[in-house]
């Protein structure tokens, strides 16, 4: 995984690495400090701190459930459309 590798090269090279991603899971192992963004507002901390059910609410302004499961975090959220897929499905014809 890419995140696996960024990791080791950190490692080897004793420097820090900023990382901007959209899917939080697979780099939350790796790291030691969070800085979470939206729409303007922001979190910064170690993920235990970050990542809370209260900060995420805060954070989206609306209920947002944060799980740990088998060492994993899990973030449960209220359905809301995507911002970065496009529907695909084409609209029916309207004809007078």
């Amino acid at each position: 995984m890419v995140s696996d590798l960024i990791d080791a090269r950190r490692r080897a090279a004793g420097t820090a690495v900023l990382f901007v991603t959209h899917e939080i899971n697979p780099v939350l192992p790796l790291v030691d400090r969070v800085l979470y963004l939206v729409n303007g507002r922001f979190r910064i901390g170690t993920p235990d701190e970050v990542m809370t059910s209260e900060n995420l609410s805060e954070l989206y302004r609306t209920p947002v459930d944060v799980l740990r499961v088998r060492g994993q975090i899990v973030v449960v959220g209220a359905h809301q459309e995507s911002h970065h897929c496009a529907d695909t499905t084409p609209s029916p014809e309207v004809r007078p």
